[in-house]
């Protein structure tokens, strides 16, 4: 579970996220939506232990981001935005560099590596540098990165950026199936058709103020979450 409890984050004079709080249940796909520097990321980075903020708590799984970071990261897995990744490394090398920091074993890791890489079609490059790479293969290894661990909890800033339709499809299909299992997967996103359809949360944030929260159903109503979106945007 992920407890957001009257979160405030400050840049100097400008609040970015203003008194925000909502839960994310286990077994919940929770899409987190706004526009462009509504306060989306910054929530996010504080959630994932990256940005401090100024007032209110964090839980993850009962513990405090704040008190409690390592314990917190470990249950979680996050894929910025921009894949940010070791370009000198090779992307097997990135991938395991990751899983030795989770403490993966060596059969987990060479079998979930083998399931996302194979899923991906990325088999052929894993021992290419990653400075090779365009942006939609980037973020491939970012996320085979995050999945090769199996987190608890799943937390990612507009993930399908850059990917191709199958990657997409197949990418889906991996969300539906770790909320099958009780996680989480929590991510920020433009593309609302998509929201609409995969998720069973959603809030929405302007200006750093949450303005709506809730089921998907209770969200949009008999309209489309893109109108809806579009309405309180005014």
């Amino acid at each position: 579970m992920i407890e957001i409890k009257n979160v405030t984050k400050k840049y100097g004079d400008k609040v970015a996220v203003d008194n925000v709080s909502f839960t994310v249940e286990d077994g919940e796909i929770f899409a987190f939506i706004g526009h462009n520097g509504a306060g989306k990321t910054t929530l996010i980075k504080a959630i994932v232990g990256i940005h401090d903020f100024d007032e209110g708590e964090i839980l993850i799984n009962g513990k405090s981001i704040k008190d409690d970071p390592i314990a917190c990261k470990m249950d979680m897995a996050f894929v910025p935005d921009n894949p940010e990744l070791y370009e000198n490394m090779k992307a097997i090398d990135f991938i395991n560099f990751i899983c030795d920091m989770y403490d993966v074993d060596q059969k987990t890791r060479e079998d979930n590596i083998h399931k996302y890489a194979e899923l991906f079609e990325v088999e052929n490059v894993l021992n290419d540098q990653i400075l090779s790479f365009s942006h939609g293969m980037k973020q491939k290894i970012a996320l085979i990165a995050a999945l090769a661990h199996d987190p608890k909890i799943l937390i990612m800033d507009e993930p399908f950026v850059g990917l191709d339709p199958k990657a997409i499809f197949d990418f889906k299909k991996v969300m539906n199936e770790m909320v099958k299992e009780g996680k989480i997967v929590f991510y920020s996103t433009h593309i609302l058709d998509v929201a609409e359809k995969l998720c069973s949360k959603v809030a929405i944030i302007k200006k750093g103020k949450l303005v709506k929260t809730g089921s998907m159903k209770e969200v949009k109503g008999d309209k489309s979450l893109e109108k809806v979106f579009l309405e309180l945007e005014g």
